[in-house]
């Protein structure tokens, strides 16, 4: 069993930045890939980013590439999403998830968390 909470949203105006914090528990958790999806108002939810366990392989979507930092820190079973130069079209509810390899954690995670809001004023 896993959970995964999320932490770090916020208000912003374009061009700030946001570092969102995703701490894990449960030991199977604790060795999954794990990665980020948003979701906007009237839109499917979509990835945005995701990390193997070893920190080795990292995948982005487009649109963010170049602007955020997908991370983690094992030890703390925690994983983060640096958001830089961010725009209003980054406005949604970011979600954090977990997989048991990178290719999972983009198409069918096993593990969800809630949510956090991320809004950006122009």
């Amino acid at each position: 069993q896993g959970r995964l909470v999320e932490s770090g949203g916020g208000l912003v105006q374009a061009g700030g930045s946001l570092r969102l914090s995703c701490a894990a528990s449960g030991r199977t958790v604790s060795t999954y890939a794990m990665g980020w999806f948003r979701q906007a108002p009237g839109k499917e939810r979509e990835f945005v980013a995701a990390i193997s366990w070893s920190s080795g392989i990292t995948n982005y979507e487009d649109s963010v590439k170049g602007r955020f930092t997908i991370s983690r820190d094992n030890a703390k079973n925690t994983v983060y999403l640096q958001m830089n130069s961010l725009e209003p079209d980054d406005t949604a509810i970011y979600y954090c998830a977990a997989a048991p390899n990178i290719l999972r954690v983009r198409t069918t995670p096993n593990y969800w968390g809630q949510g956090t809001q991320v809004t950006v004023s122009s």
